[in-house]
């Protein structure tokens, strides 16, 4: 079976953004995703904030497990580096490949099946080490490639397409990233764009664990009367904290606000995290009680979204290993071979 590929031709009056590209070089090959999928909005927003943030797509690498979310990264940033790894794995893929070279904007995508059963693991320890990178979960309760079973994220009492309730607790990967340490933490809905590129942005903006779990329905298994994963039920029960907007450093960007209180966070990279509170009391500086409030929300079915969650000064991995600047791959026989001086002095360290 062969699918058209995107042409190549732009239109002359495309916009252009500061470096240049056209959002349609954001772009990769035709979706092969069911119409409708909340994982193709995923992939938009994701094109739309590397365009806005004017990042040279060869600059990024992007990863992948296995799933219906897992086949997305092909269809976004076609100039950019991409490896697709075994059912679970993409964390220690992208850990290593973040070792080797740092100069690189890691983004990870994955799904509920692949983070939440299979890569539990992986997804663990990425996280708490602090690897510099955006996790993305593309989050639809079900294992849509194999006929929509239940998966870990499922909420209690959900009901499939065949009308059977699930009984297990469900796992909730954005307060087991808050648990470990990451130090940004957001959820959204893939049907809600504006709230969802900003929030992109600036986990894309920040240097430490950014994690994002996106509720994205499956119109095939579980887009129905009965799911908590379905567009209608999040719609209903949306409980957005926050308004977002990034702004870079290089220019001047005014932003019209409602009256309300405004938070702003600023970040290595010297962009700006501005946020309109919702919620009068919530504020994302506090882990814990950030992590206190999502529970109280879902105890009442709500679907708690926006940034959740920020640290402005977190470090990363490189940071806690103390690594050079230069990326590993660009190390020399000189550099990595030091001389038997230097390991006698290690090895006496050791005794």
């Amino acid at each position: 079976m062969t699918y058209l590929t995107k042409p190549k031709l732009h239109h002359p009056s495309l916009g252009c953004n500061a470096i240049g590209f056209t959002r349609r070089d954001y772009e990769g090959k035709i979706s092969t995703l069911c119409a409708g999928c909340g994982h193709d909005s995923i992939s938009a927003a994701i094109i739309q904030a590397c365009w806005e943030l004017d990042i040279e797509p060869h600059r990024v690498a992007k990863l992948s497990g296995i799933g219906c979310s897992s086949k997305t990264p092909d269809y976004f940033l076609g100039q950019s580096h991409g490896f697709n790894t075994v059912h679970g794995r993409m964390p220690s893929v992208l850990t290593g490949a973040n070792l080797a070279n740092r100069d690189l904007i890691y983004l990870g995508v994955s799904g509920d099946g692949d983070s939440a059963s299979i890569g539990i693991g992986q997804f663990v320890h990425a996280i708490r080490r602090g690897v510099n990178m955006v996790y993305i979960v593309e989050n639809n309760g079900v294992y849509g490639l194999t006929k929509g079973q239940f998966s870990a994220t499922a909420d209690q009492g959900s009901v499939s397409k065949k009308g059977v309730a699930n009984t297990d607790s469900p796992l909730d990967l954005v307060t087991m990233a808050l648990q470990l340490g990451a130090s940004y933490v957001g959820r959204g809905f893939s049907g809600d764009k504006k709230q969802l590129v900003p929030l992109i942005k600036g986990a894309l903006s920040h240097r430490g664990t950014a994690f994002i779990d996106v509720i994205s329905p499956c119109v095939a298994f579980n887009n129905h009367a009965g799911s908590t994963k379905s567009y209608d039920y999040v719609r209903e029960h949306n409980d957005a904290v926050n308004q977002l907007d990034v702004m870079l450093p290089r220019a001047e960007i005014a932003v019209d606000y409602a009256p309300g209180d405004t938070i702003s966070v600023e970040q290595h990279d010297g962009s700006v995290l501005r946020l309109r509170k919702l919620e009068a009391e919530y504020d994302p500086r506090d882990r814990i009680a950030s992590m206190n409030f999502i529970q109280q929300h879902h105890a009442r079915g709500e679907v708690v979204t926006g940034l959740l969650y920020v640290d402005g000064e977190a470090g990363d991995l490189h940071q806690h290993l103390n690594t050079v600047a230069a990326p590993l791959n660009t190390l020399g026989a000189a550099e990595l071979s030091p001389g038997s001086a230097t390991l006698d002095k290690i090895n006496a360290a050791l005794r």
